[in-house]
């Protein structure tokens, strides 16, 4: 049985716990992320709670805390939860925002632009803080959501092959050749979250365009799991990055944990604009995702995959553990099968087990594949525990419906 902080046992099926793990997650990084000097949140978080980086200022370090505690007033936390999201958002418009261009900084030091790269990734977390602050009832979000939108959509978007491209520089003149899977499953996202909080067709439309165009076109090019990388004209590229599974943003392999989350993307798509491919695509999708990358001797699941989808990275990872988590509890919901309960019960029970700190809050971020931690920093850039917050509240959703 898991326990929370006080030691109470936790049952991860009882929304109420769910809703008390969310907020032992925000109690770590709350207040001591509120950065008062330079503005916006502190990134770097060791174990205890200790900060080991006050400089970095990641474009989605900032959008992702913007998330959890927006999560935190939706699910009627202390009013200070709306507040901390508020901070975020001005920071996102003080600084973030490039003011002769447009568009949004990828990484600052302190509030000087150091990596001033418009990422698409990037972007998509910024219309996800933006949807879900304005959910939460932060009114000045509005105006970022209509703002980021309209660059996505000029910038990014690429109406040939119904997927947004990557990365510019600053000023939009140069485009990189790279195209990657991850910022459109992010995008994907976020234009689901700017749905829920607008009511607007348009960012549904959006979010089920993606999901054909990366689980239906691109999984079939490379035998039916998502791949990560791309040429320009949407190719598998196993060349880009090879070997390199480590890489934050374009990971070289078939992720597992990215078959989960495409995953949870149909399932709550299919809460809107049911189809009957979403469920048969979700579910063959976890599955092989299962199949593939559950370890037996340790549990968790393996991070990379290489192209003949032999296991080349062993680690486990705390945001692949979250989003086969909130996978399993809305296929539960949409298919009304009891084996992703039991699926939902095991993955959480081993998250509970391996990464969940139950002495400081939050959950450690990399495990090796005995389980042992590599590092005593639980918190980098730009981590703050965006996945597991999203998955309980995925997962409370799911579990009441």
């Amino acid at each position: 049985m898991a326990h929370s902080k006080g030691g109470t046992p936790l049952d991860f099926r009882n929304t109420e716990d769910l809703k008390k793990h969310v907020f032992s997650i925000l109690d770590f990084y709350y207040p001591a992320c509120i950065d008062h000097d330079k503005g916006g949140y502190i990134n770097g978080f060791l174990d205890d709670g200790s900060i080991n980086d006050t400089t970095t200022k990641h474009l989605v370090a900032t959008s992702r805390y913007i998330y959890i505690f927006s999560i935190g007033g939706l699910l009627d936390g202390p009013a200070w939860c709306q507040e901390a999201a508020r901070h975020g958002i001005r920071f996102l418009n003080n600084h973030h925002l490039d003011k002769e261009n447009n568009g949004y900084f990828f990484e600052l030091n302190g509030t000087e632009p150091e990596n001033t790269s418009k990422m698409a990734y990037g972007h998509a977390f910024v219309l996800l803080a933006s949807s879900i602050a304005l959910k939460a009832g932060v009114e000045e979000a509005k105006e970022v959501l209509e703002n980021v939108y309209e660059v996505v959509e000029t910038h990014f978007w690429d109406s040939e092959h119904n997927l947004y491209k990557d990365e510019w520089d600053a000023a939009w003149t140069e485009l990189s050749s790279y195209r990657g899977q991850n910022p459109n499953m992010h995008m994907c996202e976020a234009m689901l979250t700017a749905y829920e909080a607008t009511g607007e067709e348009k960012y549904l439309d959006k979010a089920h365009t993606l999901a054909k165009a990366v689980s239906g076109k691109l999984a079939e090019r490379s035998g039916g799991l998502v791949w990560e990388n791309y040429t320009p004209d949407w190719q598998p590229d196993f060349e880009f990055n090879k070997n390199n599974t480590k890489d934050e943003f374009r990971p070289y392999g078939f992720i597992p944990g990215h078959q989960f989350e495409w995953s949870k993307m149909l399932m709550w798509i299919d809460r809107y604009k049911s189809e009957p491919w979403m469920k048969e695509r979700a579910e063959a999708l976890f599955q092989k995702g299962w199949d593939l990358g559950f370890d037996k001797e340790y549990g968790g699941i393996y991070f990379a995959l290489s192209p003949e989808c032999d296991v080349i990275d062993t680690d486990k990872n705390y945001w692949v553990m979250s989003e086969a988590i909130a996978a399993a509890a809305l296929l539960a919901e949409r298919t009304g099968k009891t084996d992703y309960l039991e699926f939902y019960d095991r993955l959480f029970k081993y998250s509970s087990d391996y990464f969940i700190d139950y002495k400081y809050g939050g959950w450690y971020q990399l495990l090796d594949r005995a389980n042992e931690r590599y590092s005593h920093v639980k918190s980098p850039p730009p981590k703050t525990d965006y996945h597991p917050v999203a998955a309980c509240y995925q997962s409370i959703i799911a579990l009441k419906a």
